[in-house]
């Protein structure tokens, strides 16, 4: 098998979390590589490092080709650069939307050096993933995962979550 039939297979894989997006769509699926016939490595980046469905997504990713065929599959972890939630797609931006969680914006530049500590709430409002309306207000930093946040619209006062900018 070649290096991009191994690639097809791992495009296929989603989030646990957010089992609308495919790796793809979320940016943690980095490379694949075939170095003999039966042997794949997948490269991913985690969200974060700390992240708990980092190993379901590895197993999966295994599960997924060695039904293929492939004997030796190896999936390593890329954390430099760190995922930023700038590499999900515009695709992914979109099904999360269409499933009712708010897409993140653009992460904040970071200069380089130490990074300031804020003690201060966002003050962004998001637009409401059902209505469009941006009248909303934060409900808790943290939603189902620590990389989402739990908001509700005060137009059609429906809750969602948003994906966090990193």
């Amino acid at each position: 098998m070649v290096t991009t039939e191994a690639r097809r297979i791992a495009e296929t894989a989603t989030d646990p979390e957010l089992p609308m997006l495919t790796l793809v769509d979320l940016g943690v699926l980095r490379d694949v590589q075939v170095t003999d016939a039966d042997t794949a490595v997948v490269t991913i980046t985690p969200t974060y490092s700390g992240c708990p469905a980092i190993a379901e997504i590895r197993a999966d990713l295994h599960r997924r080709l060695t039904a293929a065929g492939y004997r030796h599959v190896e999936v390593r972890t890329a954390l430099h650069p760190p995922w930023s939630s700038d590499w999900i797609t515009e695709r992914g931006r979109a099904k999360l939307a269409e499933h009712g969680i708010s897409p993140p914006d653009a992460a904040p530049e970071q200069p380089p050096g130490p990074v300031p500590l804020t003690l201060e709430p966002p003050r962004t409002a998001r637009a409401c993933p059902r209505c469009g309306d941006r009248r909303t207000e934060r409900l808790s930093a943290f939603g189902a995962t620590a990389c989402r946040s739990l908001w509700r619209c005060r137009s059609c006062s429906e809750p969602f979550e948003h994906v966090k900018e990193i």
